[in-house]
C-alpha cells in the first residue's frame, strides 16, 4: 500500500470556523514543525551546491549559493498545511520572493507549467501561476534561524497555498514547460494542484485519511 491509499484511511475533522476561516476543512492546527521525508537527508558542500532554470531562455541559468544570498532578501508569514492533515499559522520564512528570482527572465507565453526539482530526484508539478504568487518564496530560514537540514537546508521553496509536499525541500532548479508533468507524489495517488481549502488530497477523493500519523513524526523546531 503505497503512501497515498495509507493516507487516505484516516478521519481528522476539524470546525474551520474557529480560525476566521485560516484551518482548511480536515486540517489540525500544532505549533511545531513535523519533519516529513522520504529517503536520505542530503549534505551539501555550499561551494558546488546549484540552483538551475532551464525553459526560460536558450540557455539553463545557474545560481550558486552566494548569488542567491546576494539578491532581495524577504520575509513572508503564513501558514502553512500538510496533506497528513496538520497546519502551522503565522510561520516566517526568509529568502528570496519567486517574483524577484523571475524578475527579468522572459518566460515565453507557452511554458505555463513548472517542474520544481530537489534531491534526490525529488519533483512536483507547478502551474507558474501559483509560483508567481506574492507570497511565494525560495525560503533558506525559518522563524529567524536557517533551516535545519531535515527541512530543506539550504533552500526549499513555500507555496503557501498550496499542500505542502509542493513546497520541496532541497531544491535545486526549475524548468518551465509548455506541458504538465505529474511530480513525484503527483504520479502516486496525489492531487495534481493540491489546494488544502478544496481538500485537494487525492487523485481519489472517496476516502479519507488515517487519523493523527503526523503526530508520530519527529519536530526540530
Amino acid at each position: 500500500m503505497n503512501k497515498a491509499e495509507r493516507l487516505k484511511r484516516s478521519k481528522d475533522p476539524q470546525v474551520t470556523e474557529r480560525f476566521g476561516g485560516r484551518l482548511p476543512p480536515g486540517q489540525v492546527l500544532t505549533e511545531k514543525f513535523p519533519i516529513l521525508t522520504v529517503g536520505e537527508v542530503p549534505s551539501y558542500d555550499l561551494e558546488e551546491w546549484d540552483f538551475q532554470i532551464a525553459g526560460a531562455g536558450d540557455e539553463t541559468l545557474r545560481f550558486s549559493y552566494q548569488d542567491l544570498m546576494e539578491l532581495p532578501q524577504s520575509k513572508v508569514v503564513c501558514d502553512i498545511h500538510c496533506v497528513t492533515r496538520w497546519s502551522k499559522f503565522d510561520s516566517e520564512f526568509e529568502g528570496v520572493l519567486l517574483k524577484d528570482l523571475l524578475d527579468g527572465l522572459e518566460i515565453p507565453k507557452d511554458n505555463q507549467y513548472v517542474m520544481v526539482s530537489g534531491d534526490y530526484d525529488y519533483t512536483a508539478n507547478i502551474d507558474l501561476q501559483d509560483l508567481l504568487a506574492d507570497d511565494v518564496i525560495l525560503a533558506h530560514s525559518y522563524n529567524g534561524k536557517p533551516l535545519t537540514e531535515k527541512h530543506g537546508y539550504p533552500f526549499r521553496l513555500v507555496i503557501p497555498h498550496l499542500y505542502f509536499w509542493k513546497s520541496v525541500k532541497w531544491i535545486r532548479g526549475f524548468e518551465f514547460k509548455g506541458s504538465d508533468t505529474p511530480g513525484f507524489w503527483e504520479q502516486n495517488g496525489f492531487h495534481n494542484e493540491g489546494d488544502p481549502f478544496k481538500e485537494q488530497r487525492f487523485t481519489d477523493e472517496s476516502e479519507v485519511m488515517e487519523k493523527g500519523k503526523w503526530k508520530e513524526k519527529d519536530f526540530d523546531y
